[in-house]
């Protein structure tokens, strides 16, 4: 993770969010026990501005939690699009279909409630951008679940792919760590795709899907 000093002047040189993302993220850190899931200030930033320059038909977030990721990348939308998000935790049912509404985005997103690994299969769509921020067990299922529903010359951004920084020392070895760096190596190894791993926040992976 960056220092609390280098992410307080990422935040203050980046576009404030809007007062309805700075709510939502107070709130998240008051009522949740894990408030740091949240995509926040700066990443939420990043997300809406590479939807707005993508400009997807359709988006596919894996992991919704209380919103900040879902709102932002609907920002980016082309008019009339989709953006479809998949969370696990049925409690926060209600809370994400009422941030929705008051984004003016309930016409844009689809929350589906259940296991990813399960729904993605089910799944009709195709899309041009995918977030994956969800459990890191299983990103390497995830991958290989979703990189068929990218169009060609679509993006998959996959968060917290450096977590925390264990990936560089090999003194961890739990799960988490162990499947994160196993993710990293599949993308870094599979010819179909390209790839950059940013060190914004917790570590993003952008790749794009190549052509043909």
């Amino acid at each position: 993770m960056i220092s609390q000093e280098l992410e307080d002047y990422l935040s203050a040189h980046t576009t404030p969010a809007t007062s309805l993302l700075h709510e939502l993220e107070r709130r998240t850190y008051l009522t949740t026990l894990y408030p740091r899931m949240i995509s926040g200030h700066v990443l939420g930033k990043f997300l809406e501005m590479a939807s707005l320059m993508i400009r997807p038909e359709k988006i596919l977030e894996i992991g919704t939690f209380t919103g900040y990721g879902a709102v932002s990348l609907a920002r980016g939308l082309k008019r009339g699009g989709k953006l479809i998000t998949i969370e696990q935790n049925q409690e926060l049912r209600e809370p994400l279909e009422k941030l929705f509404r008051e984004a003016g985005l309930e016409q844009n997103i689809r929350l589906i409630i259940g296991k990813a690994a399960e729904v993605i299969p089910g799944l009709e769509d195709s899309f041009d951008l995918v977030f994956l921020d969800a459990d890191k067990e299983h990103y390497c299922l995830y991958y290989e679940q979703l990189i068929n529903l990218i169009n060609p010359g679509g993006y998959l951004l996959a968060d917290n792919v450096l977590w925390s920084m264990k990936v560089l020392d090999q003194k961890y070895n739990d799960p988490e760590t162990t499947a994160i760096r196993a993710f990293n190596k599949m993308v870094s190894t599979d010819e179909r795709v390209e790839q950059v791993l940013l060190p914004l926040r917790d570590g993003l992976m952008l790749i794009r899907k190549k052509d043909g």
